[in-house]
């Protein structure tokens, strides 16, 4: 389920000019701050932080289709996030929600979503994002019998013969991080790289890693993901948390998430289940 890949960019310049200072009537300007105390931030529900996301939740997402169990890369991220705005898990609840509509134009019925949603310009005239959760990496996907199956670093994949989709951050990803000794085979559309891999045409085919988890779940039978890694250079994708636009919440939403980065929390996350658990071992 790839995402359309670009990074929002916000930029807000204040300028202005003042009168000059009369001693006898200056003051200290007033400072202001986000109140982000539980009993302070306005919700769809009074005292309960109401969380959207799609049905059917997949892994490694959601585990057994439950959002509200904790456990999955993006429940685990809700719930942290939860935490760091004063909820426990019995006040939180969760709203399904379609993918599309999640960052459609209009009322939500959710505090925030988690569904993989990429931040876009595009989106953000309808919605707010939060702070990026999770920056996305790129994946190579082999059939279980391919030669380079058991690959454990980027410099095995050297003599791969590589398919990709034109225009995207994985092509990108395949000329200038991995390298390949041959050029990539380069298709107009994912799922005719996707038929070359079915059809050995080519050893592997290099997605994003939300992308690679659903080729080897329901596109190429007998398909693993051989490992992740980073890109390097241009915009990187990633995903944010959703919310009406202009909504009250997004400060404090994007403190929780500074605060969980900062702590490591999100990264323990990542690993926890977008890692070698989730058969996305790590390539360098």
């Amino acid at each position: 389920m790839a995402r359309p890949l670009m990074l929002l960019a916000l930029a807000v310049a204040l300028v202005g000019c003042a009168p000059v200072d009369d001693p006898a009537t200056t003051a200290a300007a007033p400072t202001t701050s986000t109140a982000c105390t539980k009993e302070q931030l306005q919700l769809i529900t009074p005292g309960k932080l109401t969380i959207g996301t799609d049905k059917p939740a997949y892994e490694p997402w959601f585990k057994d289709d439950d959002p509200s169990n904790g456990q999955g890369f993006e429940s685990a991220v809700a719930f942290a996030v939860a935490g760091e705005l004063g909820f426990d898990r019995s006040e939180v609840q969760w709203n399904t929600v379609k993918f599309d509509a999640a960052f459609a134009p209009g009322e939500k019925q959710f505090d925030f979503d988690v569904n993989q949603v990429s931040i876009t310009p595009d989106r953000a005239t309808a919605v707010d994002f939060s702070k990026g959760y999770y920056t996305v990496k790129q994946a190579v996907v082999t059939v279980e019998s391919g030669k380079f199956a058991g690959a454990k670093s980027l410099a095995e994949l050297k003599d791969a013969k590589i398919g990709v989709q034109v225009g995207t951050t994985s092509l990108d990803a395949v000329q200038n991080v991995i390298k390949p000794a041959d050029d990539p085979n380069v298709y107009n559309e994912q799922i005719d790289a996707v038929n070359a891999l079915k059809n050995n045409q080519v050893d592997a085919l290099v997605v994003d890693l939300p992308t690679a988890f659903y080729v080897t779940a329901a596109q190429v039978e007998n398909s693993r993901i051989v490992g992740q890694f980073s890109s390097t250079g241009g915009t990187p994708e990633e995903f944010g948390l959703v919310m009406e636009k202009g909504s009250a919440l997004k400060p404090c939403v994007d403190k929780a998430v500074d605060a969980l980065k900062s702590k490591g929390e999100l990264a323990r996350i990542e690993q926890q289940w977008l890692g070698s658990a989730a058969g996305a071992p790590e390539l360098r």
